[in-house]
């Protein structure tokens, strides 16, 4: 028997999302995946008043089945999103929980449920039952108090293409063209990357609210498949291109990674400045250990117009990770420098 006697609504309603006590600076912050999580973590400490846009590009695990088998949007990285944004108190962690719990293998041959996380499937029923990604999205955030709203940077799957350089037999090296998100994460260092459809559109209501910011985040996160996408699409770079908002960069911890193989911070700008040459940015914040040479990452920071803010934003132990009291700190003390 359905628990639903008719069609929802697309608005919850009112107060259903316990986020509307503390507004602050409205603030867009974009990339995907952990990047993403991490700011997001940060900025629902100092403002209620917060927009999270998602890269749609994802092709693996369980967001690239739903793709495939529903036609849908890969729902990984906007459940991520939406968790992060639950509130620290005991409704907020355990909704949190449940969207990031995902199925062990049960004791069948190829479970339908194995690896796919809880959250994507809530995400997916929202949105069949109401046949709209984005109201999908604003009941999802009202179940679980979200501070804030996510929105996807598309209203359609997306693929990212790239190329990177292979060493042939006989020793020389050529061009070879990898398509999906998942394997040009893992790819080593792209030479060119590529949004297909190259004239996909921009969610609108994603367009608007990087319009109407006070400040708009990017980074960090996977540079060439969390955070470049955002340049990629065109709607969405003239947006950022002419918002009236200040504009922040947050570097990555580490800069030597599996789609990043050899690059330094300096490096990450220029590939900014590379594909989106119009696109400038106020601040670039980064931690002073995630780079060694800051006259050079100073000189690429100068070039897309932006001030460099070093702060100790990286949590305590080994893993690259961003601590979000740090975090929040930095953007805390950006913010009010403005």
């Amino acid at each position: 028997m359905s628990l639903f006697t008719g069609a929802l609504p697309l608005v919850p309603p009112a107060g259903a999302a316990a986020n509307q006590q503390d507004k602050g600076r409205n603030v867009v912050a974009l990339g995907g995946g952990h990047g993403l999580s991490a700011s997001l973590s940060a900025l629902r400490l100092l403002t209620s008043e917060l927009t999270a846009i998602v890269t749609v590009a994802d092709d693996g695990g369980s967001s690239g089945r739903l793709r495939d088998e529903y036609g849908v949007l890969p729902p990984g990285d906007l459940r991520m999103a939406l968790s992060a944004l639950c509130d620290d108190t005991d409704w907020g962690r355990t909704w949190r929980d449940v969207m990031q719990h995902r199925f062990r293998p049960g004791k069948g041959p190829g479970g339908s449920l194995d690896d796919h996380a809880t959250g994507n499937l809530l995400i997916v029923t929202l949105w069949e039952l109401l046949g709209d990604a984005v109201a999908g999205l604003r009941w999802a955030g009202a179940l679980l108090g979200a501070r804030g709203q996510v929105l996807p940077m598309s209203t359609e799957p997306l693929t990212i293409e790239g190329d990177v350089r292979v060493t042939a037999p006989d020793g020389s090296s050529e061009l070879q063209t990898i398509r999906g998100q998942a394997r040009c994460a893992v790819a080593g260092k792209l030479e060119q990357v590529r949004l297909l459809p190259e004239a996909a559109p921009a969610c609108v209501e994603a367009l608007t609210a990087i319009e109407l910011a006070d400040w708009v985040i990017l980074g960090p996160g996977s540079w060439y498949t969390s955070v470049l996408p955002h340049l990629l699409l065109p709607e969405m770079r003239q947006a950022l291109c002419h918002t009236p908002a200040k504009r922040c960069l947050t570097m990555n911890l580490a800069t030597d990674t599996k789609e990043t193989s050899g690059m330094t911070a300096a490096d990450h700008l220029h590939v900014l400045r590379r594909y989106a040459p119009e696109f400038t940015v106020d601040v670039v914040l980064a931690d002073p250990a995630s780079v060694p040479d800051l006259h050079e990452f100073e000189k690429a920071a100068a070039m897309i117009g932006a001030e460099v803010v070093l702060g100790k934003v990286g949590a305590s132990g080994r893993r690259p990770v961003h601590d979000p009291l740090r975090l929040a700190t930095a953007y805390h003390d950006i913010f009010g420098n403005s």
